[in-house]
Parts: C-alpha cells; structure tokens; sequence
C-alpha cells in the first residue's frame, strides 16, 4: 500500500488521534493510504520511537476512561504507519516521497514549531542537508515537489494556533519571499495548495514506549471545509464544517483555558509534583474556584456570543473529561510553557468580554493575567 499522507512529528497526540483514526478508517476502506513519519529530533530515543511506529506489528493505543456514563477500557493495535524517517539522515527519501507519491502532509510540531531558524536560508533549496526549522522544511520539500510537476497538496497543520492552517501558509509564504522564490511558486505555494485550518481535541495522557499511548475515549478533528481538499480519511470523529471558529472558541476558552487556570494555582500554591487533574478535580477548594471561573468568567462570554447552549453541552463532556480516573494527566506537563499558554488562553476571553461590552468582572483571569481589573 502506498503512503499517500506524511506527517511531521511522532508525538504520543498523533499517535493516538490522527494515526489511529486513519488506521481505523482503513479497515472501512476510508482511507487514503498508510502514513510515513518525518521524526525531526533525531536523538536515540525519537530513532527508537520511529522504528517501533513502523514495525509491521504496529504499536498500542489505550483508550481509558468514561463515555456517556459507561466504563471505557480498550487497546488498539494501530498499523498506520508504513515507514518512518529521520531528516537528519533521510532527506533525499523524504524529498522523493514528497515529489509524486504524497497528497497529504499532517504536523503536530509543538508550541514553538512555526519559529524559524537563523540558520536556514535559500542555499537549502539544492542542497541535500535539510533546514532545522519546520516551516522552511515545508517550504524546501514543496518547491522540490513544483519544480518536478508535483500537484498541488493539502496540509492539515494540527498545531493548537487559531487559524493554524492559514498561519502556517503565511510563515512559509513569508519565507519563500525573503528566500526571493520564484513569484511563480509562490503563487503555487498560496494559491494552489491548500492549507487547511483545523482543530483537534483528545486528552493524551501519557506515553508509552517505545511507541503508544494512553488517550481518553473522547475526541475530535474538526477541519473547515475546502473547495478541492483532499482528506486523509473518513471517520466519525473527523467534522467537515463551516464553523469551525465556534469549535475552536468552545475548546480553547473551556477547556484549555481550565488546564492553564488549574496549572496557574498548580505553579502558584506549590501543590504535589505529581498532581494530575483528576486529582486536583477532588478538591474541593480547587474545583470551586475552577466552577466559579467557568459559570462567572466564561459562560458569559458565550451567551454574549449566542452560544450558550452550545458551550454549556461541551462543558458537560469537559467536566466528565477532566475526572476521568484513568488518565495521568499531570499539571507540571500542562503547565510548561505556560506564560505563552495564558497568551493564548486566558487573554483572548478577557478582550472578548470587553469588544462585546459585558460589563463583566473576570477577577481569576485578571488575577492569572497579572493584570488590573478595568
């Protein structure tokens, strides 16, 4: 079977969303083909991790936890991936695979992974040695794949940035300019491929080696819909829509901005190394102060929005979520990176509930901001 779809990154999320949907899709005969895997690190441990995705045996994922009220406790061998490589040693493969044979490029890449590298320029463009950024990675492979006829391609970035698709296409648009790329590539770069703006939502817990991981039942992939996309699969955890902001608003302000909130007072009262949230959910004094964020600070945003009902329903599921037993789901990993992740989380709700002219005190986000109330 052919590898039609290349991902960038092996992290324990992929592993356990998008590969696993792929792999369950084949079997409906759903899919568009097996994945090949970029591992960018290059370290032992991310060498290991790769061999072991690709093994013909495939590797486990364990879904545990609660769903619609009934126990969850299922294994899944997941045989998607096809072939794993290494940049570092693999490039002129990954190059040739990207030429012809891939219609879909998948990346989780982490928090920093649109930053560029001072080391990276256009002498990259011939040369056998990749680029260190993810972005200028993308940009070399696809203009290796224009300059040899390649079609146009899909990317579906799974990056937790609002409008990750269309950032990413601007990043590397940007780079493609600086590098003075042929105006006639980057035309090809804009306007005939398509970048895809999407969200994903699945708790991953923990990881398990040398490849696997422990996820919780819930999940989702929601891609906003494009004329001539090609998708990876069909699944029922995979929602086409034109409304892909209002699952993005629910998951960012609900969810997330709960983990950075319990992160915060996790950093702040000096509470257990090991705490997961399952554990801080069991405080009383905690789960309070999480309960007062949510219904005082937040909700109110949506029904400004008209979207409360909406919001509430998903709140229901993250609440469900968030105790779940199963999960070693630790605040100290929540919380690395986490002055950046209250950018992102806490600070859009605060300037929301002002444009919409709420009136509205948000005394814990003003309090995790470090900022006065107005």
């Amino acid at each position: 079977m052919s590898t039609p779809i290349l991902q960038f990154g092996t992290s324990r999320f992929l592993q356990a969303h998008v590969d696993l949907f792929v792999d369950e899709a084949l079997e409906r005969g759903e899919a568009l083909g097996r994945i090949a895997v970029v591992q960018t690190t290059g370290n032992a441990q991310s060498l290991r991790r790769i061999a072991a995705l690709a093994a013909p045996g495939g590797y486990p994922v364990r879904i545990r936890g609660r769903a619609a009220g009934q126990v969850v406790d299922d294994e899944r061998r997941v045989t998607a991936i096809a072939a794993g490589f290494d940049a570092a040693t693999d490039w002129a493969a990954i190059r040739t695979l990207v030429e012809s044979t891939v219609q879909v490029i998948v990346s989780n890449t982490g928090d920093r992974g649109y930053e560029l590298s001072a080391g990276d320029g256009p002498h990259l463009i011939e040369s056998g040695t990749p680029p260190r950024s993810f972005p200028a990675k993308l940009l070399v492979l696809l203009h290796w794949r224009w300059r040899h006829g390649g079609a146009p391609i899909t990317l579906y970035p799974c990056e937790l940035v609002a409008h990750n698709g269309s950032v990413l296409r601007e990043v590397v648009a940007r780079l493609a300019r600086a590098w003075w790329l042929d105006e006639a590539f980057t035309g090809w770069l804009c306007s005939r491929c398509i970048w895809v703006d999407s969200l994903v939502d699945r708790i991953v817990s923990e990881a398990l080696e040398p490849a696997g991981a422990v996820a919780e039942p819930y999940a989702l992939w929601a891609i906003e819909a494009q004329p001539g996309m090609v998708l990876p699969c069909r699944h029922p955890r995979v929602i086409v829509t034109d409304r892909l902001a209002t699952y993005e608003r629910r998951k960012l302000y609900l969810l997330n901005a709960a983990h950075t909130f319990m992160a915060e007072r996790w950093l702040a009262e000096d509470r257990a190394a090991d705490e997961t949230v399952a554990q801080a959910m069991g405080d009383p004094m905690l789960r309070g102060e999480l309960e007062a964020l949510w219904e005082g600070e937040i909700l109110p945003v949506f029904d400004g929005l008209g979207e409360g009902a909406e919001a509430r329903a998903y709140l229901a599921d993250v609440r469900e979520r968030f105790i779940n037993p199963f999960l070693a789901h630790r605040l100290a990993d929540i919380a690395q990176n986490h002055a950046e992740k209250k950018r992102r989380r806490l600070l859009p709700l605060v300037t929301l509930a002002s444009e919409l002219e709420l009136g509205l005190p948000q005394p814990r986000l003003y309090a995790a901001l470090h900022m006065e109330a107005a």
